[in-house]
C-alpha cells in the first residue's frame, strides 16, 4: 500500500450515556473544563483539542460519561464557546444534537466586574442582560456596568 492511501484515524472510544461538547475552540477547551468543574469529575471523560475541522480551522471537543448539563451550564458553555454544539448520547446512540446558543440573560453565573457593585459586596444574585452576542459583552442589572468577553469572571 502506498503512502498517500494510507487514511490516518483519530479513535476516541464511545460514550454509552453522557454528552459530547463538539466545536470547542481549542483556546477554549480547558476553560469550560473549568467552569463546568470537570477536572474533579469522577466518571469517564475524554478531552481532546487542535483536532482538525473544516468548518473551524481547528476545535476541541469534550465527552463526558453519565453527565446531562442543566440549562445553567449550558450558558456557561455558550458564554465561553458560543461554536460549541451538545449532543446527547444514551445507549451508545445520538439521542439529541443542539448548537448552544448565547442567553439573552445570565442569572447567577457570571460576576460582575465592577469591585464596587453591589453583587460583589453583598449575598445577592447577579443578573446581566447581554447586550452584544457576537462580540460578547454584558450589562450588570444593578450597576449598569458593561462585562467584556475578556472581563468574564464566573461564579
Amino acid at each position: 500500500m502506498e503512502k498517500e492511501d494510507l487514511r490516518k484515524e483519530l479513535k476516541v472510544s464511545a460514550i454509552e450515556n453522557g454528552t459530547v461538547i463538539d466545536h470547542i475552540p481549542s483556546k477554549n477547551v480547558f476553560q469550560v473544563i473549568k467552569i463546568l468543574n470537570l477536572s474533579e469529575y469522577q466518571d469517564q471523560l475524554l478531552i481532546a483539542t487542535n483536532l482538525d475541522s473544516r468548518k473551524m480551522g481547528k476545535k476541541g471537543i469534550i465527552k463526558v460519561s453519565n453527565k446531562f448539563f442543566k440549562s445553567d451550564e449550558i450558558n456557561k458553555i455558550a458564554l465561553v464557546a458560543p461554536t460549541a454544539t451538545l449532543i446527547i448520547i444514551r445507549n451508545f446512540a445520538i439521542v439529541e444534537k443542539a448548537q448552544v446558543e448565547v442567553p439573552d440573560y445570565a442569572e447567577n453565573i457570571v460576576r460582575c466586574f465592577n469591585p464596587n457593585c453591589i453583587t460583589n459586596n453583598e449575598e445577592i444574585i447577579t443578573k446581566f442582560t447581554v447586550i452584544d452576542k457576537k462580540e460578547l459583552k454584558l450589562r450588570c442589572h444593578y450597576c449598569e456596568k458593561i462585562t467584556a468577553r475578556n472581563n468574564i469572571a464566573f461564579r
